[in-house]
């Protein structure tokens, strides 16, 4: 099966890009679970979080918002001795900050899918090179985010994320999952 240029050939990468990559997710709960995500992963590769995602789900509480926005500093620094995930404090404490800011989003996942008109945008890319890493919407939404107070949502980490949640779909043309997903 081709796949995208980026997606190796570890099961849980092809996984990832098979079901989830691309696809229009709107339930408030993945969308926050996958911004946090997407915040964990600056600076590292995708891969690195994806392997730590179920470890993050069991410390994070599921990515329950409530729980997340009233952690203490006393967890956060029990957090940063888990080597199941990424032990950096800044990353751990804009969990807490962007629970918070989440909070007081009247309405969190229209918010976010209004940076494309609330529709998936369709691209059309045959090539990995013609794939951008930041596109105005992905600006707008990162300068929005953290004007709502937000953190790790540069517009580099917003373009993944809304390729991740299908609000763009980036899957290349020789992909065998852009034809279900071109036509959606």
């Amino acid at each position: 099966m081709p796949r995208c240029f980026w997606c190796n050939e570890d099961p849980l990468y092809i996984a990832y890009h098979d079901t989830e990559w691309g696809v229009p997710q709107r339930d408030p709960q993945a969308l926050f679970e996958m911004l946090l995500l997407e915040g964990f992963q600056a600076g590292l590769s995708w891969i690195t979080v994806l392997k730590k995602r179920e470890r993050y789900r069991e410390v994070l509480f599921g990515f329950d918002i409530q729980r997340l926005a009233a952690l203490s500093d006393e967890y956060i620094e029990t957090l940063m001795q888990d080597p199941g995930i990424i032990r950096n404090r800044l990353k751990l404490k804009a969990v807490r900050q962007n629970a918070q800011a989440w909070l007081r989003l009247h309405d969190p996942a229209g918010f976010l899918w209004s940076f494309v008109g609330s529709e998936p945008k369709i691209n059309h890319f045959s090539l990995p090179a013609h794939v951008p890493a930041v596109t105005p919407e992905a600006e707008a939404m990162s300068k929005a985010l953290k004007k709502a107070g937000f953190t790790f949502v540069g517009p580099t980490i917003c373009y993944a994320f809304m390729q991740a949640t299908g609000m763009v779909m980036d899957h290349t043309t020789d992909c065998d999952r852009y034809p279900l997903l071109a036509c959606s």
